[in-house]
């Protein structure tokens, strides 16, 4: 992380937008009006939404425009303290007590006093927050697909996120002297806890509509030829309306076009979609039922459509 100073904290809706804009991120105005509100009142912002919407995105975008370091706590089953906030580097203290017996040394509280002093202790996500950058600013705390640990560990966070502090039985609480910006992402594979929400503000991230996801991938695909990426906005979109088991985000709209792209296509056909399913889908049931006469059908319809449009 540079020592440079972190700019300002945008001051307006419009800023946020320009914010994200300068890191390549398309947000809709609800979207920035969350984020600035969440800033503004240094409060952690919660999103909910389909896998690939671009939830994780949002604070990457945030660290790298704000110049801020980005603290990423992955969560997952069976999440602990110990991976989450802090653990005793035990091999190290071991080493440092024989060390100690060999030298002589016989005070049994000088020893446990060395042993559990700040150079022993192995800082996880959580702590890496509460502290500051070189340049003085507060880093951004990702918590991603929040939604995948257990509810205890889902509790203890609600207690950090109050205070934004940590408790360390041997060395007391470690308080962060400026509150991290906290973005907390969920998939909503299950509910989380109302009392966790209400810290938070809470934002919906919505499939795009046509026009944002083609301005997204404009940004993202510059390269891509404008037949092809207005094709494939259409269809993808289309193809949400579909009973899929899973459907494609944005993540899967921006891999596609840029393989359609290495395979030096300009618009879509048949047999290419076909051959690349694989790309935009990732159940083997999905590719299954849009394969072949399903997925030439949609293409007609693009077709049909762009044609009405002049394009």
């Amino acid at each position: 992380m540079s020592s440079q100073p972190a700019p300002a904290l945008p001051a307006t809706i419009d800023a946020v937008e320009a914010l994200l804009a300068q890191g390549d991120y398309v947000a809709d105005r609800a979207l920035a009006t969350s984020l600035f509100l969440a800033l503004k009142m240094g409060r952690p912002l919660f999103l909910e939404g389909e896998a690939g919407v671009g939830k994780t995105e949002i604070a990457k975008v945030l660290a790298t425009t704000l110049n801020r370091r980005l603290v990423r706590l992955q969560c997952y089953e069976g999440l602990d303290l110990a991976s989450a906030v802090y653990e005793w580097n035990y091999p190290r203290q071991m080493l440092e007590i024989r060390l100690a017996e060999a030298a002589g040394e016989q005070d049994r509280n000088k020893i446990a006093q060395d042993i559990f002093s700040r150079d022993f202790l192995i800082e996880r996500p959580l702590l890496q927050a509460l502290q500051a950058d070189e340049n003085g600013a507060a880093p951004v705390l990702l918590i991603d697909e929040l939604d995948r640990t257990d509810e205890p560990f889902e509790a203890y966070l609600l207690e950090v996120l109050s205070d934004f502090q940590v408790s360390v039985p041997e060395l007391g609480t470690i308080k962060a002297a400026s509150a991290p910006i906290v973005i907390i992402t969920s998939n909503r594979t299950r509910e989380i806890h109302d009392a966790l929400k209400r810290r938070c503000l809470y934002y919906w991230v919505d499939y795009p509509d046509a026009e944002r996801e083609l301005a997204i991938l404009k940004r993202k695909v510059p390269g891509a030829p404008a037949r092809l990426s207005q094709e494939i906005v259409r269809f993808v979109q289309h193809l949400r309306n579909e009973e899929l088991f899973k459907l494609p985000g944005v993540a899967e709209t921006i891999d596609w076009t840029r393989a359609l792209s290495f395979l030096d296509k300009v618009a879509l056909d048949p047999e290419t979609i076909d051959n690349t399913l694989g790309v935009l889908l990732k159940y083997q049931d999905d590719i299954a039922k849009m394969q072949g006469s399903e997925a030439a059908a949609l293409l007609r319809q693009v077709q049909q459509e762009l044609a009405g449009l002049g394009s």
